[in-house]
């Protein structure tokens, strides 16, 4: 949502490339991310244990040495630059909740780099003083990874004009009581929603009347009162030029990160459980398939999966803080609920299963995929005698 801009400081091509910096950083460092867990999967089984340790050492250190050639090439010339900018823009904006967490995460950032200098500039002697520095550095590199796009942000807005509105009180009352009413009829139609520097939410729509669609920007939560209209747009994209740029959106838990995931945990999918069901042959063999789809703990099972999942999107559905969040929130977590209810009922159904200590009968035989060959000296069956053509006419 952003134009293209400059920092205030220094030639506008160098200011261009110390925000670049640190968006080229982060996407190599996705694609060598996905390059790593390509290379683990050769590494693992089925059920996703890792079985080749060896390859996936060598493919952790391809990693970790492209890591620090990327941090090299596009970051380390230009990091202080971005996080002196960073610092500047945060300083002129507006209070709001986020911007103690955000003048944390520069101050992480710097800590990082400065630990990075500090790390490439010590000498090595050996392969195990190498794999020791680059396993000191990684999670140097995975912050600017992670973070670095609060900063560039940051310094991207730096010396940006500052957005002033468009419209009128009188103009904002009338055209907010006409968005309201369309949202009424039901013809209001959220396009996209983001959050300013001020921390307040924008969000765009199309706003239908008489067959002729108005794109409208909405400041506050457009399923609360209290919501008004800040302006008025042909299109889209004239929307983005004169609207309060966006600002990166928040996390659900802070200590997430996407390049240093924990091991997965071994699990079996439904498909194998199903043909585990299919190829048994003892009411064991399908009382199994059910109990560990209903199996808790760290080896837990599909159905507890989707719990969780239904759990943790209810917690993201809340965090959203919009009227319709919680009401999401609160449908998820009864589903949750359900299925934690729907878990116990199939345990027991295959607790009781297993204890009828039955097998299936002899006349359910098998069919043979491939149908033996007649011998060589046999005589071919004859071919059973075609019906005749002859048809009467009326």
């Amino acid at each position: 949502m952003t134009e293209p801009s400059s920092l205030p400081d220094g030639p506008p091509a160098v200011a261009k490339n110390v925000v670049e910096s640190a968006r080229t950083f982060r996407l190599r460092m996705a694609v060598i991310d996905h390059e790593y867990e390509v290379a683990l999967d050769t590494a693992r089984d089925r059920f996703g244990r890792t079985v080749h340790a060896g390859a996936a050492a060598a493919a952790r250190a391809r990693r970790d040495e492209a890591a620090i050639e990327a941090y090299a090439t596009h970051l380390a010339p230009h990091a202080e630059d971005l996080l002196d900018a960073a610092r500047r823009a945060l300083d002129e904006l507006p209070p709001a909740r986020h911007l103690a967490g955000w003048r944390a995460v520069l101050d992480g950032l710097s800590a990082s780099t400065a630990e990075i200098r500090r790390v490439l500039d010590r000498p090595v002697t050996g392969p195990s003083a190498e794999r020791a520095r680059r396993a000191a550095l990684w999670p140097h590199l995975t912050a600017w990874a992670d973070h670095g796009s609060i900063a560039s942000n940051l310094a991207d807005q730096h010396g940006t004009r500052r957005y002033r509105p468009s419209l009128t009180m009188e103009e904002q009352q009338a055209w907010t009581e006409k968005a309201q009413a369309a949202q009424q009829r039901g013809e209001l139609d959220l396009i996209e929603s983001w959050y300013a520097a001020d921390g307040q939410p924008i969000t765009l729509a199309h706003l239908v009347e008489d067959d002729d669609s108005t794109v409208v920007a909405l400041h506050g939560d457009p399923g609360a009162p209290g919501w008004k209209v800040i302006g008025h747009h042909a299109h889209e994209w004239e929307a983005g030029k004169a609207l309060p740029p966006a600002v990166p959106p928040g996390v659900l838990r802070p200590d997430i990160s996407r390049f240093n995931r924990p091991v997965p945990v071994p699990e079996m999918s439904l498909q194998e459980l199903i043909r585990n069901v299919v190829e048994g042959h003892s009411a064991g063999d399908a009382s199994n398939a059910l109990l560990s789809a209903v199996q808790r703990g760290y080896h837990a099972g599909p159905m507890v999966r989707l719990q969780e999942l239904l759990e943790t999107s209810a917690q993201f559905a809340s965090a959203l803080e919009t009227v319709h969040g919680r009401q999401i929130a609160a449908r998820l977590s009864a589903l949750g609920r359900q299925i934690e209810f729907l878990a116990r009922e199939v345990e027991d159904a295959a607790e009781d299963l297993g204890a009828t200590v039955a097998v299936l009968p002899p006349h359910r035989t098998p069919v043979l995929r491939m149908r033996p060959r007649p011998a060589v000296d046999t005589t071919p069956p004859a071919p059973p005698p075609r019906a005749s053509t002859s048809t009467h006419h009326r």
